[in-house]
This record gives C-alpha cells, structure tokens and sequence, in this order.
C-alpha cells in the first residue's frame, strides 16, 4: 500500500427525510444563495421543501445550471452572489450542479479571472462555505474536492480540485431519485462504476482493504443498478446506490493506492467537441481503454475478472476478455451505448480529440502517466 493522508470533512445526513434538518448545518443569520439545475426540483417539490427548512433565513436562488455547467451561466451567480453578499451556498441537485457551486464558491473571492482556476490551476485561497442537497446519485460530488467546468465559448471542460470546496454537509435522501428519468439514473451508475475502475484497475500494491471496498461497491451497482430502472421506488435498492455512488469518489477506496483517469480524460473532450452526457462518454471510453491497455493492467484485470465477474475458467488472455466484455455488456444493458458509432461519430473525429487532449496538456495520463497521444488515438479507434 501507498503512503497516504486521508480526510474528508463532509457531514452526511442520510436517509427519507433529511432535508428537514439541514437548518442546523448553516450559520445562522446566513445569506444563503440556492443554486439548482433546471425545472425538476421546482417539479417534484424539492426545492419547496428545502426553502421551508430554511425559513428565518435569508435566502436568494439562482437556478438554470446545465449539465456539465458552463463557466459563462456561473459566472452570472457569481455576480449575483458578490451583489447580495452572499455568504453561504447550497446546491440542491445532482453532480452538475454541485460542481458549478463549487466553482461559484471559489470565484466569488477570486482575485483576478476566475477561469485561471480552471485554466491555469491558481490557488484557491478562499471559498465561501457551502452544502448540498442530492437529487442524483453519479459523481459523489457532494463528498469531494473535486469539479468539472465547460467553458462554452472555446469547447474546454476543465477540472480543479481544493480543499477548500468541500461541502460542508450534505443531505442524501434516496427518495430524491424516485422521479429521475431512466437516462439519469442509468448515467448515474454508469459514472459511479467507471469512477471506481479508475481507482481500481491499475496495478497491485497489496492494498487488500481498498481492493475489497472497491470489488464490494462495483457488485453493488451490478446487482442493484438493473433493478433501480426496473424498480423506481425501491427504496432498499435507491438507498443503496445513491450510498454507493458517495463512496465511489469521496476519497476513501482511492487512498494509499494508484489511480488512472485516462478514462474521464478522453471522456471530457467528447464531452466538449460532441456534447455527449458525461457518462455516456465513460462507457465509450472505458472498454476501448481497457482493451488498449491490457498488459499495463493485466494482474488487476485478471483479480476484477474473478472477483467481480467470478470469471475463473480459461486462460489469462480469455479470462481478461470476458472481463472486458462483461464491462461492456453490464452498459449496454443499461441501454448506455459503448461504441462512437451508436451516436454518429466516425473516424474524422478522432483527429480533432486528439488535438484537444494536446491543447489540455493531457499528453502523460494513466496510473504510470504512459498514455500519450498515440496510446489516446488507439484507444478512440478502438472505441469506434
């Protein structure tokens, strides 16, 4: 096992009814700016009940961020939060929206051009403190660090990451995603399974506590994630992957251990050039990375084909295969598309993705930072 230091200051309020206790979580008399995604919080009534939790509180909303939030509509709460002198935020919705707080939460005191966040990697210094209400188990957005930005305007989707963004607290209520359509809640297990992968399928470094988190959550979303689309309102099941989705990225298995994330970035730039969900772009890109970088991976390939897949008969080479396509058969079941080709992109595009990744700096990713440009292009191809 790797050397590591681990800490994760997020408070979870879990379970049917939370929402009701965030109150105490925020200081009191907090300007509190509500930030939410499109209409479906307003729909299903989240959003009134979390404005009744807060009564006695001033509170000032700013709603319309867009799946994989753009740096322009965020830059327009920002402005609103330095008006109203906001000095807490709360996202209420899924990984999009929590991550577009995050940024808000750093620009807001931002000396200078807040894409330098984003673009340049300037230290954040300051944040306002914030918290968050989840509607969508994905990203595990509401237990880290981390967050993802697409600035419309030059097709870049750049991430930051600081400790200073961590929400505060964060309010899980599984009954939140009884009303999410099945797209979502097919994206969302989709993004929690390849999150774990890019922790998991690396190279060993007897790291047996990690290992068997990881293999323990992957089994979950295998066993539960088909029955969350044919069971909307499971709450046993929906409790299970929205818990699932948290601990897939909220620091814990990926401590003392190797991690890859070629995956998500190649994902990004068809994010950027194609406009594809975010997932989407994993479960293209996830089995084509796997196939390419096989021997790189072979020894945890060959533990997540027994483990996961209980995958024991044949040789090495058969036994990986299956693994790869058991990956690939677990998404499309889903009815999550594996190939460029499902969503019309050819071979032309590939040319543009690399140059993307080039321009990004991604050009030494992966678990030993060997997966240049040509490794990039072979495993677009593959994806076709």
């Amino acid at each position: 096992m790797q050397n590591f230091t681990f800490h994760n200051p997020t408070r979870i309020l879990f379970g049917q009814g939370c929402i009701a206790n965030i109150a105490p979580e925020i200081p009191a008399g907090a300007r509190v700016l509500i930030t939410y995604g499109g209409g479906s919080v307003v729909n299903t009534g989240t959003l009134a009940e979390v404005r009744q939790a807060l009564a006695g509180l001033t509170l000032f909303e700013f709603g319309g961020i867009e799946p994989n939030p753009t740096y322009e509509t965020l830059m327009r709460a920002v402005t609103l939060a330095r008006d109203e002198r906001i000095d807490f935020l709360l996202a209420v919705g899924g990984g999009s929206v929590i991550d577009g707080t995050k940024f808000i939460a750093a620009a807001v005191p931002f000396v200078g051009e807040p894409w330098d966040i984003l673009a340049r990697h300037a230290p954040v210094t300051a944040a306002l403190p914030l918290g968050s209400v989840l509607t969508l188990p994905a990203t595990a957005s509401e237990m880290n660090a981390g967050a993802v930005i697409t600035r419309h305007a030059t097709q870049d989707k750049l991430f930051f990451v600081s400790p200073l963004v961590f929400p505060r607290f964060s309010a899980l209520d599984p009954t939140k995603s009884y009303t999410l359509p099945p797209r979502q809640v097919a994206n969302g297990i989709v993004d929690a399974f390849v999150h774990i992968a890019e922790q998991y399928l690396t190279y060993p470094v007897d790291a047996k506590v990690q290992d068997r988190f990881a293999e323990g959550l992957l089994l979950t979303l295998i066993e539960d994630g088909p029955r969350a689309l044919a069971e909307p309102e499971n709450y046993a099941v929906r409790a299970n992957l929205m818990w699932t989705a948290t601990l897939a990225l909220n620091g814990l298995i990926g401590a003392g251990v190797p991690q890859d994330w070629s995956t998500h970035m190649l994902g990004h730039e068809i994010t950027a050039l194609h406009g594809l969900d975010h997932a989407q772009t994993l479960a293209i890109v996830l089995p084509a990375m796997l196939q390419v970088r096989r021997l790189a991976k072979r020894d945890k390939l060959l533990q997540y084909a027994e483990r996961v897949w209980g995958l024991t008969d044949g040789d090495a080479e058969a036994r990986i295969d299956a693994a790869i396509a058991h990956t690939r058969a677990f998404f499309e079941s889903l009815q999550v598309p594996t190939r460029l080709s499902s969503y019309g992109i050819g071979p032309e595009a590939i040319a543009p993705l690399v140059a993307h990744l080039e321009r990004h700096g991604m050009t030494a990713l992966g678990e030993r930072q060997d997966v240049g440009l040509a490794c990039a292009r072979q495993v677009y191809e593959q994806a076709l």
